[in-house]
């Protein structure tokens, strides 16, 4: 109990401290994207002040501290000379991410001529940063020959501080400084890479949920125009044929116009009804009592007889035939069948002329599913030979989702025919 309160008592305090120190890195990398010569200036300032100001007042690293033993004999150098190095040591500094490796070369020769004429600055450690922003900026096959740069020159101030301590333990404190300033470019470099791949693949992974969501959205219309297109069609269709029999009839028989006017108003709700169905599923609250939309069965096979009776109920004559165990399909096959007799029904009664005879018949043979609807005609169609209608367009795309085709034609007789395959095959290991 108690490691664990102070361990969240700590958490809790260091919380808003780390939040403030990552909004603060966050502004001064969006400053330094903005003026990158700030920073550059900035380090230059920085080691100047801290590494160059020493030995321009002391006149040199050679200052006479620490045991006897430890004091090395460097060339005394003027105070132009020492200014000299010293600028040819930092002021590279000022382009050492824009171009590190020329930065570095430039400084690795004024660190060679320094400790060439035996003179020992503390601006030397200029020479370990230019290594570190190359790991960090450079091309890594570019490396390699800053290794062995760095390798020689490290060589060169070992030898040259042998009066103090043995060639092999200065070589093994200069070559390790030099690891470890390349280590941590190297470990920089890598951590940048992987938030870049991360920032990436959270943009790519935005990208791909906005166009699944927009696919879904158009698929989700589709569906809906298809629906819309198929109720409304059929049942204006057989709204508008009523009323026109309803019309020749009021003058001769009287009572077949009242049978004509109640079927108008029942196929009006029929459709009403299937248009408040198909819209209510696009609310997001309905009318219904628990907040949602009213749903009703979804029309199936066992729904095509009435569906011929309102044709009929319409003049034209319908024989309708079926054959296998139709009704035990899924019920999203049964609504593409009814779907598919429904636009083919409807483009008869538009199209067919008067006294046509519709025979349709739909067959289930193993994981096959047929359905054909033909008139005897004649028939008087509309438009160029090749022109599909959208509802042509509707079956057919009803029709894919299943496996199967859909062919429309003339027949031998001048009537018209539509025929649809289903493949009843279950996809997907359903079974």
């Amino acid at each position: 109990m108690d490691v664990k309160s102070v361990t969240t008592d700590d958490l809790s305090g260091m919380g808003p401290l780390v939040a403030q120190l990552s909004r603060s890195g966050q502004r001064l990398r969006q400053a330094d994207r903005t003026r990158p010569w700030v920073l550059d200036t900035v380090v230059v300032v920085l080691v100047f002040l801290m590494f160059c100001l020493p030995d321009l007042l002391r006149g040199g690293a050679d200052d006479g501290d620490g045991p006897p033993r430890f004091r090395l004999a460097f060339t005394e150098l003027p105070l132009a000379g020492m200014l000299a190095l010293q600028a040819g040591l930092v002021l590279p500094l000022l382009w050492r991410r824009r171009r590190p490796m020329a930065a570095f070369g430039v400084i690795a020769a004024v660190f060679v001529l320094q400790w060439s004429l035996g003179a020992a600055l503390r601006a030397d450690i200029a020479l370990f940063i230019a290594l570190y922003s190359l790991a960090l900026h450079g091309r890594l096959r570019e490396l390699p020959w800053a290794g062995a740069v760095m390798a020689g020159a490290m060589l060169l101030v070992a030898v040259r501080a042998s009066a103090a301590l043995s060639v092999g333990d200065a070589l093994f404190f200069l070559l390790s400084t030099a690891i470890a300033a390349l280590a941590l470019g190297l470990m920089v470099r890598i951590r940048r890479a992987q938030l870049a791949g991360l920032r990436e693949r959270a943009a790519r992974l935005e990208v791909e949920r906005d166009q699944r969501s927009r696919l879904a959205t158009a698929t989700e219309r589709t569906r809906v125009a298809r629906e819309m297109h198929d109720i409304v069609g059929h049942n204006l269709s057989v709204i508008i044929t009523l009323a026109d029999a309803g019309s020749y009839a009021a003058d001769v028989a009287p009572e077949r116009s009242k049978e004509a006017l109640r079927l108008i108003g029942d196929t009006g709700r029929q459709a009403l009804g299937e248009l408040r169905r198909v819209l209510g599923v696009l609310r997001e609250t309905g009318a219904g009592a628990d907040g949602g939309p009213e749903l009703s069965p979804q029309p199936g096979i066992a729904d095509l007889g009435a569906l011929c009776a309102t044709v009929r109920a319409a003049g034209l004559e319908v024989v309708y035939r079926t054959s296998g165990d139709a009704e035990a399909l899924d019920g999203g096959v049964q609504l593409t069948v009814y779907r598919i007799v429904q636009e083919a029904l409807t483009n008869t009664m538009k199209h067919a002329a008067e006294g046509a005879r519709v025979h349709l018949t739909v067959a289930v043979t193993g994981s096959r599913l047929s359905i054909r609807v033909q008139d005897t005609g004649p028939a008087a169609r509309p438009g160029p030979p090749n022109e599909e209608g959208h509802g042509l367009v509707g079956m057919r795309e009803r029709a894919a989702l299943y496996g199967g085709t859909v062919t429309a034609g003339p027949t031998g007789g001048g009537g018209w025919s539509v025929e649809a395959v289903l493949d009843l095959t279950p996809r997907g290991g359903d079974r």
